[in-house]
């Protein structure tokens, strides 16, 4: 997509500290992190969200994704790496890779309550149809 900020980094016309590439994916420092190391890897073609991308696409970034995770936590060390996809920032599929230390207390989310089991039931009903 011409438009796309993730497709122009993948491509190379906007310039990014490059973490990881190959013939369908690339990874690159997030210039906003969480924390630092935090990893944005994304998939070459283009597709707006992970349910529109194709499944082929899908199980290999989580591969792609799984190796990434593993170089973080034992080159940097850190005790884990979360892994996240929100979609929200940036109209492409992209997933967040965030190295995380046990002590670290990294918020990332503000969390909402229901007000009842009731409602609760209620979205995980509407959630399995």
């Amino acid at each position: 997509m011409e438009d796309c900020i993730f497709c122009k980094i993948s491509k190379e016309v906007i310039p990014s500290t490059k973490v990881y590439e190959d013939s369908e994916f690339f990874a690159f420092m997030d210039i906003n992190p969480v924390a630092k190391g935090h990893t944005l890897l994304i998939p070459k073609a283009h597709s707006r969200w992970m349910h529109e991308t194709e499944d082929e696409v899908v199980a290999k970034t989580f591969i792609v994704a799984k190796n990434l995770m593993n170089k973080i936590r034992v080159n940097l060390p850190c005790d884990y790496v979360q892994l996240t996809v929100i979609g929200e920032e940036v109209a492409h599929f992209h997933v967040h890779l965030i190295p995380r230390y046990t002590e670290d207390k990294v918020v990332q989310w503000q969390h909402k309550t229901y007000s009842s089991q009731l409602e609760m039931e209620d979205y995980a009903k509407k959630i399995t149809g």
